[in-house]
């Protein structure tokens, strides 16, 4: 007679083959295995200039996409990218589906319980941005618009906890959907980073486009696994080098149009290095 589960046991047998199914996708490979196949998988925002973006021929751009080519040249390999929303850049991580993170990456404490952050490598300043017209001079004025974010983010974070109670927070998926988002009238400001004014004053000049309040000034590392101290190392070394090179200065000049800040040599509750 031959064997036949019940359903039950069907569901042990599928959930099981999932559970290695997972685990075997989130064996990511060592540094030897990347240089074996010739290429690093990286992960990087794929709609947020200018960190990184699809340019109109459809090659990843940005100072994201040029800091990934820089690293691979110094693996030794070819860079593959693979575009990440806000929200599932982590994650990207985490399962191995990418090998390092150069996706925009602000330092934060909790995000660094989850992922293991390089040194910095750009600097970045989180604010509320608004049409010319619209009044917003305190924290409380938040409460009489309506306030878009990207899921997730540093900008979702500092919104949340500086906006009154009540204020009416919608969140996208990423960092072009929150812009088309104030463009459009959904919202009627938004949580940003450095280059959120320039991109909407290109679009509609007319309104002015501007920071009305300041949260605070963040860094952005490159992530790797916790506790991977090969891949930490060799993140840490290669951003020294092109520190000492001029190459992260020539990125700044054509990305930014500023010069390399000065980093801060710790931020608190982020590791630079495997503890």
């Amino acid at each position: 007679m031959l064997f036949s589960p019940n359903r039950r046991q069907l569901g042990a047998a599928l959930l099981a083959l999932a559970a290695i199914a997972v685990a075997g996708k989130s064996q990511a490979g060592t540094l030897e295995d990347v240089k074996k196949k010739g290429v690093v998988v990286i992960g990087i925002q794929g709609d947020n200039p200018p960190w990184g973006y699809v340019d109109s021929s459809g090659k990843q751009d940005g100072i994201d996409a040029d800091m990934g080519r820089a690293f691979a040249d110094y693996l030794g390999v070819k860079a593959e990218f693979v575009p990440l929303a806000v929200a599932n850049r982590i994650p990207a991580l985490t399962t191995g589906r990418v090998d390092i993170l150069f996706a925009t990456m602000a330092m934060l404490p909790e995000r660094a319980k989850a992922v293991q952050y390089s040194k910095p490598y750009v600097a970045n300043e989180i604010t509320l941005v608004a049409a010319q017209a619209t009044a917003i001079n305190s924290n409380a004025d938040m409460g009489k618009y309506v306030i878009g974010v990207p899921r997730s983010s540093t900008q979702d974070t500092q919104i949340t906890n500086s906006a009154p109670a009540g204020t009416e927070i919608r969140r996208f998926d990423d960092d072009a959907a929150t812009i088309q988002a104030l463009l459009s009238g959904q919202v009627q400001a938004v949580g940003a980073n450095s280059f959120y004014p320039q991109r909407l004053n290109a679009a509609k000049p007319e309104l002015g486009f501007e920071p009305k309040l300041h949260f605070t000034a963040l860094y952005n590392g490159a992530c790797t696994r916790l506790g991977d101290k090969e891949w930490n190392e060799t993140a840490n070394k290669f951003i020294d080098q092109i520190k000492s090179d001029g190459k992260l200065a020539s990125f700044y000049a054509k990305w930014m149009k500023a010069p390399v800040p000065i980093f801060p040599g710790s931020v608190p509750g982020v590791p630079f290095t495997v503890q």
